[in-house]
């Protein structure tokens, strides 16, 4: 699902990372400026990617993959990051668990029929649990055959430390926006708020929802680019990490806003792994919420 924005007046920095079209806009007329505010977004995405992608042979993410049970120093960011996977963890009861990644070995949500055998699917849960993992102070220690996976965190990281570092940098209104995850510095520059059009689940490119924004971030979790279709059923990319299958009777979409992108892209996540129940994961978390059924 992706988050676009409607605006008459912008400066806006394109690139591509993480897989995903970036967009940096800012509410202003100094189109030197804009390039050059652009310019470091882009690096500082390009270097979080190189981090922390598990795509990327030299990254540190692929160093504690390949550790095959050895522990792996790690730095304060990296450290920082795994500290928050865990009271992710912790506050999902495991339902939100970055071990978890090792299933996109089978699981391939390309929206053909492919889907995986259960002895497949059993074959990899030993692999899977945070609670399996040891850390100290400066190491992770990964057991033999598990990996860990920041595709639920790295994008949302990117975009609070892209809108920090800018913000830092000059008041001119930012909006961040990396593939449909996104946060603003704040309102716009006349006060008005941002206008943000939330993708149809039915149809590409027409928009369902539109979100007035005038500070913090949203995210959108949902089925309509990354999916499989068997036998009449739909299977969204969502997955337990207790069964190894996706979640199902989840929302097609659900959309929060919460301060970070961090934020709102792991309550989005979690809301959509409860499955029949989201609707009263979101009351009760007392979240600002657009879903899509």
């Amino acid at each position: 699902m992706r988050n676009t924005i409607t605006s008459k007046r912008r400066n806006n920095y394109l690139f591509m990372a993480m897989n995903s079209p970036c967009e940096v806009q800012f509410d202003c007329d100094d189109l030197t400026l804009a390039k050059e505010l652009g310019a470091v977004a882009e690096a500082e995405a390009a270097r979080i990617e190189e981090k922390y992608s598990r795509y990327k042979t030299s990254s540190m993410l692929s160093k504690v993959n390949r550790s095959n049970g050895k522990p792996v120093a790690v730095d304060t960011e990296m450290m920082a990051l795994l500290s928050y996977a865990d009271s992710c963890y912790t506050l999902s009861d495991g339902l939100f668990d970055i071990t978890s990644g090792v299933l996109r070995r089978i699981w391939r949500f390309d929206g053909s029929d492919h889907i995986p055998t259960k002895e497949d699917v059993t074959a990899l849960l030993p692999f899977i649990g945070w609670d399996k993992i040891t850390r100290d102070a400066q190491s992770i220690t990964l057991k033999s055959g598990m990996e860990i996976d920041f595709g639920g965190l790295g994008k949302e990281y990117a975009v609070d430390r892209v809108l920090l570092l800018l913000a830092a940098r000059t008041d001119v209104p930012i909006l961040v926006n990396f593939g449909g995850d996104l946060r603003v510095s704040g309102p716009r520059r006349d006060g008005s708020p941002w206008r943000v059009a939330v993708e149809s689940v039915e149809e590409e490119g027409r928009s369902e929802v539109k979100v007035a924004i005038r500070g913090g971030a949203l995210t959108t979790s949902g089925d309509a680019r990354r999916f499989l279709f068997k036998d009449g059923i739909r299977y969204g990319h969502i997955l337990n990490p207790f069964t190894g299958w996706p979640i199902r009777e989840a929302p097609r979409s659900i959309t929060i806003a919460a301060p970070t992108c961090l934020e709102a892209g792991v309550m989005s996540t979690l809301a959509m792994a409860k499955g029949p129940d989201a609707e009263q994961f979101i009351k009760d978390e007392a979240l600002a919420a657009w879903i899509l059924r």
